[in-house]
């Protein structure tokens, strides 16, 4: 008796029953089944047989986009199919600011590391002899032997068949050092052709070189006196603008200084030049050689008194050194005769006794 322990579910065709036509490129149009009429597939060729099918831009653009229309569904058909297939609910997205963290649902967990677990392990083989070297293959010999005795004499006379030999070698060597002595002095002959003809050749080029300088000489005194001209042309140009400018403004300025003058007089824009001399320049002098002149005297006044109070200073300080000395010497004479009195008490006393 058998049972079955998952939920029954219907087999699913590998393919799709109809074929369905892609909707358009603006999606108004759902998807509807594909007519088998042959005048719609785009597989019958229209017109001649014998021609070739000329497909315009716009057609191969609509071609491929219908293809890639097609292979996109059939990709969303899949997936859409496998997740029916796994049953499991799509996790929802994550809320903003959150994301998904993925983490081990098996029954067993698995500790993941960076580096997996290492440990070492040493083995050793049994001591084995080389093996010899193979010996050096010999081929069994086949055939038969045979062999010839020359004799002195039975081949060739060696001084009669070298001498055309000799010839040969002897003419070719003449022959060849006759070409080399040739070639050697046409080479020198060559040398001293190229050699006159550099020295010519530099000559010419020199010359060349002399009349193009020249040249450019000739040139350049050409520019630099025109340019001269030019320039003694403006020259004499703007003089006489300046002198036109000149004599213009000395007519216009004729009137203009007197009428100038006498309004300015009018309107009091003239002074006395020794006044102002003295309220701009004489007495603010006069102010600030007085005002130095006073901070000097309280400065001088200031140093004298700190010169008389460090003196009395001092004075005290020395007054008091001696007093204090003088009472020092007065102690120690006292001292001293104190100890000369008890000194010659101390005599007596021993004299009596004796």
């Amino acid at each position: 008796m058998h049972q079955f322990q998952s939920k029954p579910q219907s087999v699913e065709p590998r393919g799709k029953k109809y074929r369905y036509k892609q909707s358009n490129q603006w999606g108004d149009q759902a998807d509807v089944p594909v007519s088998n009429s042959i005048m719609n597939d785009p597989r019958v060729v229209r017109g001649s047989t014998y021609a070739a099918r000329i497909i315009s831009q716009a057609q191969r653009e609509d071609e491929d986009r219908l293809q890639r229309q097609a292979r996109m569904q059939q990709k969303r058909s899949a997936a859409s199919r496998r997740r029916k297939k796994s049953g499991r609910a799509v996790s929802p997205e994550p809320v903003p600011g959150r994301a998904h963290m993925y983490s081990q649902t098996d029954e067993y967990l698995e500790v993941l590391v960076d580096r997996p677990p290492e440990k070492e392990a040493t083995t050793q083989t049994d001591a084995l002899m080389d093996r010899p070297p193979s010996p050096l293959f010999m081929p069994a010999k086949i055939g038969v032997d045979k062999y010839t005795q020359i004799e002195p004499g039975d081949l060739f006379n060696f001084d009669v068949e070298v001498e055309p030999v000799l010839e040969v070698l002897v003419g070719k060597t003449l022959e060849q050092a006759m070409d080399e002595v040739l070639e050697e002095e046409e080479l020198a002959n060559i040398r001293k052709h190229k050699a006159a003809f550099e020295q010519q050749r530099n000559v010419e080029l020199a010359e060349v070189q002399r009349l193009e300088a020249e040249e450019r000489r000739k040139a350049a005194e050409k520019e630099r006196r025109v340019e001269q001209e030019n320039k003694r042309v403006r020259q004499e140009e703007e003089v006489m603008e300046k002198v036109a400018a000149r004599g213009f403004a000395k007519s216009y300025l004729a009137d203009l200084h007197s009428a100038v003058f006498d309004k300015l007089v009018g309107t009091g824009h003239f002074f006395d030049p020794v006044e102002r001399e003295v309220d701009d320049v004489f007495m603010p002098w006069l102010h600030n050689e007085t005002a130095n002149f006073l901070g000097q005297v309280v400065v001088a006044r200031e140093l004298a008194n700190d010169l008389l109070n460090g003196a009395l200073a001092a004075q005290q300080e020395q007054q008091n050194k001696y007093a204090q000395w003088v009472e020092e010497e007065i102690a120690r004479v006292q001292a001293e005769k104190l100890r000369q009195e008890e000194e010659a008490a101390a005599a007596a006393a021993a004299a009596e006794e004796e």
